[in-house]
């Protein structure tokens, strides 16, 4: 009798167990553990009984005690129709000689008659159900959550992504596509990005970090500048060459506060934050304007423009500068007009502001010797004119046009001798 005693209460807090495991781990709410468990036990019941209805169960997770007591009639013991439901007068007087037909008997189901097999199939139900859970707790929790900045821990790194866990030891990931050309992680180290996008893949949820999208500028922003964060600065517009340059477009409704100089702080106090924490990603911060040649002028930074012209069907803007700017408005690597195109929603193309304009000479002019696809490839960054090259790097040319650097040391050596 005491072994019969010792396995029921074995298998029958197995299943205790089981949730006792995940109860400690997992951040999901006891209301709904305490369901799913509940629910685990009833389909035990519906199967062995056919109905899980008449059944009150009770559940000390603390203790790991599980009971289930089973409610039914009494009635004539040539009456009984549904044993499940109905309980024979001889039977009931068994358990209370008080009872009499009519009444309700309630008597414990033993988990011992189940057989482990059911025990065990239940358990695994019950994992299942707990893993279901929590998937979808994550998943709906980091939902929410797209758009701010998270801190982890750096857990593993691949070829392609790494690996970071929260704070809560819940899986997220960075892939290499999202991460600043300089960074560089290892197991251990804490990093910050923000939260991408959520999404569920094959049942399980996938969250996607990022450190290159503009949204991640923008919270740091938030973080660093307590305007911005208030709402008494608004970030018109972001637009980034992550791990290289960005410009921020910026704008206060309150005539007290410079915008610009609030972001960047006294002698850069605020935005040096944000640029050690972009890998010295170097930042652009302009007064928003709704005077777009202006707007263009002041994205163009530090280059000095002389005249805009401004096609507004095709949304270009022809920039002319002096021929010492024109170097400074393309920028290293050209990112600087780049971003400022991408910043102002214009294409812009660069023009050499000449006094004597006589001596310059049409690519054009040049096509019996230069092929139509390089002047095309030239003229496509702004460059119309042979001085208009000359007055760029061959470096700058290469990353600008695509153009191999030997192909692009013939051009200027044709157009050199033009005026020699």
């Amino acid at each position: 009798m005491c072994g019969i005693k010792s396995q029921y209460k074995m298998e029958a807090t197995e299943l205790v167990e089981a949730f006792s495991e995940f109860k400690e781990l997992k951040n999901i709410d006891r209301a709904s553990m305490m369901s799913i468990l509940e629910d685990v036990f009833r389909n035990m019941l519906k199967k062995k009984f056919g109905t899980a209805d008449n059944f009150d169960i009770v559940i000390n997770t603390d203790k790991g005690d599980l009971d289930a007591f089973r409610t039914r009639l009494i009635v004539a013991d040539d009456e009984v129709t549904d044993p499940s439901t109905q309980i024979a007068y001889s039977e009931a007087i068994k358990i209370e000689p008080d009872f009499e037909i009519g009444e309700d008997v309630s008597d414990e189901v033993k988990f011992s008659d189940f057989g482990r097999r059911a025990v065990l199939s239940a358990r695994q139900n019950l994992v299942a159900r707990i893993l279901e859970l929590e998937k979808d707790a994550l998943f709906k929790k980091y939902k929410d959550r797209v758009g701010e900045i998270v801190t982890g821990e750096v857990y593993q790194t691949w070829k392609k992504e790494t690996l970071v866990m929260d704070d809560d030891g819940n899986e997220l990931l960075l892939p290499k596509s999202e991460q600043i050309g300089s960074d560089f992680f290892k197991k251990g180290d804490t990093i910050r990005a923000v939260i991408l996008r959520v999404e569920m893949l094959n049942g399980n949820p996938k969250i996607i970090l990022s450190r290159t999208s503009s949204m991640f500028l923008e919270r740091l922003f938030e973080l660093e500048v307590p305007e911005v964060f208030d709402g008494l600065i608004t970030l018109k517009k972001i637009v980034r060459e992550p791990g290289e340059r960005a410009k921020v477009a910026v704008e206060s409704y309150d005539d007290r506060i410079d915008p610009v100089g609030a972001c960047v702080g006294m002698k850069g106090s605020r935005i040096h934050g944000i640029v050690r924490e972009l890998r010295n990603e170097n930042i652009d911060v302009i007064n928003y304007t709704s005077n777009i040649p202006l707007f263009i002028s002041r994205s163009l930074s530090p280059a000095k423009i002389t005249s805009i012209k401004l096609d507004e069907e095709t949304k270009r803007a022809s920039v002319f500068l002096k021929p010492d700017q024109v170097s400074l408005a393309i920028g290293k690597g050209g990112y600087n007009i780049k971003l400022a195109g991408k910043l102002t929603g214009y294409e812009i193309d660069v023009y050499r502001d000449s006094e004597d304009e006589t001596e310059d000479v049409d690519l054009d002019e040049f096509s019996d010797e230069i092929e139509g696809w390089i002047i095309d490839a030239l003229k496509a960054i702004g460059c119309d004119t042979a001085k208009s090259v000359l007055d760029l790097t061959v470096e700058d040319l290469v990353k600008r046009t695509d153009l191999e650097e030997e192909t692009i040391k013939e051009v200027m050596r044709i157009l050199k001798s033009e005026f020699e």
